[in-house]
């Protein structure tokens, strides 16, 4: 796991931004805490940050070059078939035993070609000097990030926004995506919120030669039909997602795993204790939040499966401490509040181990999260529905809030009925969405067919539960889960691996008919019934808490001052004209009031953007 940046001069006459790279290389120091490095030649340099997983020695240092030097190679990511790889390859004389100097002569043996064998995670840059091209590529899944800007002179790139920041980059905001921001929590697909910075899309490649810059998808999601009958494809989930789980445990320094006691990650934890002894195993648990205080379950599989288990057990104070860090680190607007947690569990596992399993992609493949069951529900016509769609003025006149019990049930029933009246396709983002609308906020609107643009290749006009799963993995998984994971992992200067999002896996995940995943009222069907006979009884058998940061409580007090001089500050405001003011101070009464409602989520939105532009753009 490592961090990556450079250059790329589209004008020759122009002098290389020496200096900006190796301060953009300096940014990303706890990408890799263990080495950096540079390459430069005319026009193009390459930056490296390394942190050590496989052959700790200086031999897998980067930028590596091949002994005739044409070729340079920065890689951050691990591939687990490189041995596999490695056999295939003409008689090379390797001088390392590192998965990267495998990847540099698949590159150059193969060109692109390769990367499509390749089963792992990666964000790459790869220089001919020679033909002076220089080729970009980003895992099928967006495990990994890649942000890169483009005008008529020059083309950046780097594992973190932070290093863009490095080079002579414009910093105006993009209108489009801080809509979408506002709209999703997160950037989704390829928005960045500076104007002129791209994402790389998962399973995609820039090719940048002769001053022309070409995108091309290198894998794409193939539709293949399962025709296992259940009883098979449990064994199969099994069988495939253990053999992923034991590629994982390649590493030449300490090793363990998230634990959170869930069907997803206890289950990565039992097949890994099949191919490791003594596994080193974490979960947090929430002292001044007993409700949702899970590490029973958790210390009970640990137990099952004879781990060295240790538990981090945080106050509201420990999640309050650590946020000026989390936001400090964030270099583009991330409001997924979870990760604050995620932040503290990578800190502080990363003081005993370098590597560690998540179980994170598992909802996602499956359809394990609640909208998931929603939207199937939706599908099949019932009295229900008819019921909750034109009930739904009533329904939301009820007392609603995510305290209580009744209450809850009364905001989910509103929210369900809502979402009836929109069309199968607008379901999706209706679900997804933390406001609907944000327009109302904005003081420059978002073109209507822009908004329609993006939609539309996300999701069909006539979707089924397996169209909509999809739309999660093209947008959800990369912009809002996977980039949390990596953000607060490196921030900390661990590497998280997730076997769920292992090739083999999700082929065979897509592959299967929907009422795998979902049946009734029963989420994630076929990974809960395919480990059952495997895991604790205990875990199946208590009801699904998700714990949430305490926002409302912190803004409401502790948090209150700062929002009051960040947010709701009508002086800065007016000057900084992204909002529309009056709109922005309603939300502050809200807050205050006696039914504050969902409030805190914009809020905390705005508070997150505000943070960071005050940083990096103000």
């Amino acid at each position: 796991m490592c961090g990556i940046t450079g250059f790329y001069l589209l004008d020759s006459s122009i002098e290389p931004p020496k200096e900006a790279l190796q301060e953009a290389v300096n940014t990303l120091g706890k990408r890799g805490p263990d080495n950096r490095a540079t390459f430069l030649d005319t026009s193009v340099g390459l930056g490296h940050t390394r942190l050590s997983i496989i052959d700790t020695s200086e031999l897998g240092n980067q930028p590596m070059s091949d002994p005739t030097g044409r070729y340079t190679l920065v890689f951050n990511g691990e591939l687990y078939n490189h041995q596999e790889l490695k056999l295939d390859l003409p008689k090379v004389n390797f001088q390392s035993t590192c998965d990267t100097e495998v990847l540099l002569h698949l590159l150059i043996n193969e060109g692109a070609g390769c990367l499509e064998k390749l089963n792992g995670f990666f964000a790459l840059a790869f220089y001919d000097k020679k033909e002076d091209s220089l080729l970009l590529a980003r895992d099928r899944m967006g495990i990994k990030p890649l942000h890169y800007y483009q005008d008529d002179e020059k083309f950046f790139f780097g594992s973190e926004m932070k290093a863009l920041q490095s080079f002579s980059i414009n910093r105006k905001i993009n209108q489009e995506a801080l809509y979408w921001y506002l709209k999703l929590n997160y950037l989704p697909g390829h928005l960045s919120m500076i104007e002129g910075v791209r994402k790389l899309e998962p399973g995609a490649l820039l090719r940048i030669q002769n001053g022309q810059v070409e995108k091309k998808i290198f894998s794409k999601p193939e539709d293949k039909q399962s025709s296992l009958g259940y009883s098979s494809a449990k064994n199969q989930l099994v069988e495939l997602l253990e053999a992923s789980v034991k590629r994982r445990l390649m590493a030449d320094v300490p090793l363990g795993s998230f634990l959170s006691g869930g069907t997803d990650s206890s289950a990565i934890v039992a097949l890994a204790s099949r191919h490791t002894s003594k596994l080193s195993t974490f979960s947090i648990g929430y002292k001044d939040q007993p409700f949702f205080d899970e590490t029973y379950y958790a210390e009970t599989v640990a137990k099952k499966f004879d781990t060295k288990h240790t538990t981090f057990s945080l106050t509201n104070d420990d999640l309050l401490n650590d946020l000026d860090a989390i936001l400090d680190y964030i270099d583009e607007p991330f409001a997924d509040s979870s990760a604050i947690p995620t932040y503290i569990l990578s800190k502080h596992v990363s003081t005993q181990v370098t590597v560690a399993l998540s179980g994170d992609g598992a909802d996602e493949l499956f359809g394990g999260y609640y909208k998931h069951l929603a939207l199937s529900k939706s599908l099949q016509p019932s009295p229900a529905n008819w019921l909750l769609k034109n009930l739904n003025p009533l329904i939301a006149s009820l007392p609603q809030s995510r305290s209580g019990k009744w209450s809850n049930l009364f905001r989910r029933l509103d929210r369900y009925g809502k979402m009836m009246k929109q069309t199968p396709a607008e379901r999706y983002w209706f679900l997804a969405s933390l406001t609907n609308d944000p327009s109302s906020l904005l003081k420059s609107g978002v073109d209507a067919s822009l908004v329609a643009d993006f939609k539309r290749p996300v999701i069909t006009d006539d979707p089924d539960l397996n169209d909509y799963l999809q739309a999660d993995l093209q947008i959800l998984l990369p912009g809002d889960m996977l980039t949390k994971v990596d953000l607060m992992s490196m921030a900390n200067s661990l590497e998280v691996r997730v076997p769920f999002l292992d090739k083999e896996v999700v082929e065979f995940a897509r592959s299967l008919p929907a009422k795998y995943k979902i049946r009734g009222s029963e989420r994630k069907r076929i990974v809960q019934d395919a480990f059952r006979q495997i895991l604790p009884e205990e875990i199946y058998h208590r009801p699904k808490k998700g714990f949430e940061v305490p926002l409302l409580q912190w803004m409401q007090n502790e948090l209150l001052s700062d929002l009051d001089s960040t947010l709701f500050n009508r002086e800065f405001l007016n000057e900084q004209n992204l909002f529309v003011v009056d709109e922005v101070m309603a939300l502050r009464k809200k807050l205050l009031s006696h039914n504050p409602g969902d409030v805190h989520g914009i809020i905390w939105a705005l508070y997150v953007f505000q943070r960071w532009y005050r940083k990096w753009i103000g």
